[in-house]
This record gives C-alpha cells, structure tokens and sequence, in this order.
C-alpha cells in the first residue's frame, strides 16, 4: 500500500461502538495529519460495516498480525475489548507502531509493564503507547492544570472526586463485563478510571490510600460500587466515589484551594462552560486575579480529537505522548492501590505494590471474597 505524502498511518483495532463513536471522528477531524488504512475484528459483519463508515481504503482484517504486516501503521488504536490489550499492544509496538489504547489500559500493573518493556527506550523516537484518558485534554482542562500546579489558586487542600452513574443487568450481561479476567475491575476500573486520571493530572502524585469496596445490587466477580480517602504529596486530601448503582448520573471533580474552588461538573465530557471558580471572601476583592482563573476564550471540549492532536504532535516530534509512561502507570497502580486498599482493609502507600504482592499480577489480589471462585473444572 502506498503511503500518502505527509500523512500517518493508522490502524484500528476493534470496530465496535467506541471506534464508530469516538475513533473515527477524532481521525476525521485530523484527517489533513493522519489516514485509516486498516482495521480488525474477528466480527465479519461489523467489520464491513466499519469499512464501510471509514470510506474508501481501509482494509478489513481478522488478525492483527495480518493487519501490521499488510498495512505497516505508524499508528494503532486499539478499540478491543480489555483481555486482549495487552498481546495487541504488545504485537504493534514490536512492529514499530505507536500505540493508543482504550481504558481499561490493561487488567494489571504486571501487563502494564509487559507493555512498557516493548515501547522504544526514553529519548529513542519511539515507538511509544498512550492510554485514553481524555477528560484530561481539552482547554478547560489545561487552563485547570496550569492555575493548580503554578499555585495561582493557593496550597490545594481538600478534593473530591466522583463518578456515580448507573448501569443495568442488560449492560452486564455482556459476556466479558464485571469478570476480572476481561475486565479488570468494576467501576473503578472501567469507568471512574476517567475523573481518577484527571484528578491525578490536577493534583500530582498521591501518597496513600484508604478505601472500601461493595458489591451492592449487581451479581458480578467486581465491585459495582468503590469509596477512598486518598492523601496527595503536596498534603491535599481527597474522596474518591466510583458507582454504577447511581440514578442521577453526574461526573465531578472539586479542589478547595486556600484561594478558590475550582469545580468541574459533567457527565462524559467536559466544555470551558463545565468549569466554575469560585473566589474565597479575602481574594474575591482582587478582581484582575479573579478574572485571570476565567477559562479561555477558546474552547477545545474535552475528546479522543483532542487527545489524537497530543499523540500525533508527539508522533511528529519523536517524544513520549502525554498519558503514557509514567502518567498511565501512575493512574493504573492508584487503581490497583484503591482494589488492596478496600479488599484487605489497610492503608496503602504509593510504590508498595511490587511484582512480589498479588495485587501486582491481579486487581483482586487473590483475595478469598473477591477472587473467582476456583472450580475443578477451573474459574467460576
């Protein structure tokens, strides 16, 4: 296949709703930068179906080692369900794409690591993998993250982190939902893992966890509801309430600042209008400061489109995308510390879960009550 002059590759993996939904738009909004030549899915029908979507040239697959032999992608967006993440992102990056991959990343610090071991050394061009994490992109956002971490909104003290949203037996019943082995996890896992990152983004590095874990309405191997009190290095405190038991659906972050409230309110995506700052009574005076936290008058929404723009200038500059490296680990094992936290009932501190404790290898940790229940036949 002939290669477009000035235009990447792409690939995707996964033709499923996020890749109709999400990929496709975000390649069609940088479709000057990057072209879809390929995609995968052991599902002929909705593999053509995509096919068809995606527009003249892009070449179904049913494997991906066919795929990065045929179509030899700079760039593979991995849309799959989360079992196979790993073996996938594994499979480009050894073939030289770069990788952006869906959350759940993977189902472990132990495949997160495997990953990482195949990407291109640091300072080596590549190639390099990304998590989507997009709430962290968008103008709101990084206006957010620049008052914060330039303290022009004071010492951050206390944060609350919530993602409370509400999911059916219908969602469940989904063969590969709520079950470790092709989940990875329950909704901290799978869907507060968005507000988690972004928190972490605004925040900085957390030193300990406290949490707790329920399986409150659901008949799944995971929790369906997770609560935490998180300890940040720069002192700041904060909740964390991960749901999918929650009638009034509503995404949120909150930091109480010494100068200001800076809250974020959404669902599954955040605009500059989500953002609000609210002054405390000795800084409201000054208006010219109160008036510098006002969100940009450029509006990027949070989306995959602005996350692609990150990779690809990253592709082009030969340096590691942002939510990738360190920034997906770091998300990842808060995870994984929140999982120990609540199934053994102790605190956790940062950097404790090595390769030696069981919940480096497994969200679950080999826990008696969390754990799948092990059958002659095997898993239960």
């Amino acid at each position: 296949m002939s290669r477009s002059p000035g235009r990447l590759r792409a690939a995707v993996v996964g033709t499923g709703a996020i890749a109709r939904g999400s990929h496709l738009p975000a390649l069609a909004d940088h479709a000057d930068a990057v072209e879809l030549v390929a995609a995968v899915d052991v599902n002929t029908a909705q593999l053509d179906d995509f096919c068809a979507a995606a527009g003249a040239g892009v070449e179904g697959h049913a494997r991906v080692d066919e795929m990065l032999a045929a179509a030899r992608p700079d760039l593979v967006l991995l849309a799959s369900p989360p079992a196979f993440h790993r073996e996938q992102a594994v499979e480009a990056l050894r073939a030289g794409a770069w990788v952006l991959c869906e959350k759940p990343l993977c189902l472990s610090l132990a495949e997160f690591d495997a990953m990482a071991a195949a990407e291109g050394p640091d300072g080596s061009g590549g190639p390099y993998l990304s998590a989507v994490f997009q709430h962290r992109y968008g103008s709101g956002a990084a206006h957010a993250r620049e008052l914060l971490t330039a303290g022009k909104l004071g010492t951050p003290l206390v944060a609350h982190c919530q993602t409370t949203w509400y999911r059916d037996t219908d969602y469940y019943a989904v063969p590969w939902r709520g079950r470790w082995a092709t989940e990875g996890g329950g909704p901290s896992m799978g869907h507060g893992i968005h507000q988690i990152d972004l928190l972490l983004h605004l925040l900085g590095e957390w030193t300990e966890i406290r949490a707790m874990a329920g399986r409150l309405v659901h008949a799944v191997e995971s929790e369906d509801v997770s609560t935490a009190l998180v300890r940040f290095a720069n002192g700041a405190m904060a909740t964390v309430v991960n749901s999918v038991v929650s009638p009034q659906e509503v995404s949120r972050i909150r930091i109480d600042c010494a100068d200001a409230t800076v809250e974020l309110t959404h669902l599954y995506g955040h605009s500059n209008d989500d953002w609000r700052y609210t002054p405390a009574p000795h800084a409201a005076a000054d208006g010219a400061r109160v008036e510098s936290w006002r969100t940009p008058a450029a509006e990027v929404p949070s989306s995959h489109s602005a996350q692609l723009a990150g990779v690809l200038a990253a592709m082009r500059a030969g340096t590691r995308p942002p939510g990738g490296g360190p920034d997906a680990r770091r998300t990842l094992e808060f995870v994984a510390a929140l999982y120990k936290a609540a199934f053994t009932g102790l605190p956790v501190r940062a950097g404790e879960i090595t390769p030696a404790d069981p919940y480096y290898s497994a969200m679950h940790g080999n826990h008696p009550d969390w754990a799948p229940a092990r059958t002659p036949g095997g898993v239960r």
